[in-house]
């Protein structure tokens, strides 16, 4: 079995190729080459929470089972670590024995990263190129490096609650990912005039409202993961053409594609489109220049998995990782 650590991932997965595996096992999930239950989330009555989640990914035949399995310990930010923590395991897919352990929080910010590169590349105006990012966690890293990847940044704005890591990431982005970053207030601020988003912080109450969004802007909301957290408003979801990456998981674990049921917004039967469909010639995507467009993030083990196993392939034709002997 090969160990991998979120440096050899990250080594073994650039975020092009990260991309191209995400897209394709999106595909490969609304054509029904997926068996992925919703997810099982444990929590123990404090703030962390458990989630465990597997399935098998076939139409290729380096693919199979897998699962991931990731703690959300949001009282890490104060200690300087990850707030996702976990793994992903692969199997072999015609031995059944385990595979890879592979580092679960680099994939994660990996295939979160490049899904939102999909949903934006699918569904954002051509000339699509005014980022505000919302949060400046591990997320909005990799948000600006997969978005860079697939378009012309002219301008990108920065809002996060706390004013050093938020300094830290314009550091960082002129570093690394050779951008200037401008910092704002407010989040309305950043969102003002900007024709993409990304949103990746975990609130309970929303910081994006309707009024504060672009005609014509594309959302990519990946900060709200579980029931009971929004970073947009009921108002802004209602606004937008809602695409999200599993029907299924959306409309029983996002409180954002809820909220404006509730609300009386939007009639209880208003279509989920899965960015899978898009990709596959069965929706058109965006219908009209000043359509806000909304592509809702919670997560596949789907994806996990097929990045589980591309990392693999890479690491092994690298000579990453390190091999540990699991057999009996």
């Amino acid at each position: 079995m090969l160990l991998l650590n979120g440096d050899q991932v990250r080594q073994a997965l650039p975020v092009a190729d990260a991309h191209r595996v995400v897209a394709e096992v999106m595909r490969r999930y609304s054509g029904g080459d997926v068996v992925q239950p919703v997810r099982t989330v444990l929590g123990a009555g404090d703030s962390s929470l458990l989630g465990v989640m597997p399935c098998h990914v076939s139409g290729d035949p380096d693919t199979g089972y897998g699962l991931k399995a990731v703690l959300h310990a949001p009282g890490n930010t104060a200690r300087g670590l990850p707030t996702h923590v976990g793994m992903v395991v692969v199997f072999d897919p015609e031995t059944a024995q385990p595979l890879a352990l592979i580092d679960g929080a680099s994939v994660t910010a990996l295939r979160t990263a490049a899904a939102s590169a999909v949903a934006t590349e699918a569904l954002a105006a051509p000339d699509a190129g005014d980022l505000a990012l919302i949060g400046a966690g591990t997320q909005a890293r990799s948000h600006l490096l997969a978005l860079r990847e697939i378009r012309t940044l002219r301008r990108v704005r920065l809002w996060n609650r706390g004013s050093q890591r938020a300094e830290e990431f314009v550091a960082w982005a002129r570093e690394r990912a050779g951008v200037e970053v401008e910092l704002t207030a407010t989040p309305a601020d950043a969102l003002r005039g900007a024709d993409l988003v990304c949103t990746t912080v975990d609130t309970v109450e929303p910081v994006v409202r309707a009024a504060d969004l672009a005609q014509g802007v594309h959302v990519n909301a990946v900060g709200s993961s579980v029931p009971g957290k929004r970073e947009l408003d009921a108002a802004a979801v209602a606004s937008c053409t809602v695409f999200v990456d599993s029907r299924e998981g959306a409309q029983r674990e996002s409180s954002e594609i809820a909220a404006p049921v509730e609300e009386g917004l939007v009639p209880a039967d208003r279509p989920l489109t899965e960015i899978g469909e898009v990709l596959l010639g069965k929706h058109p995507g965006r219908t009209a220049p000043a359509e806000r467009t909304l592509y809702k993030s919670l997560g596949m083990a789907a994806q996990d998995v097929a990045s589980g196993f591309a990392v693999v392939r890479a690491a092994r034709r690298l000579g990453l990782g390190t091999e540990v002997d699991f057999s009996c």
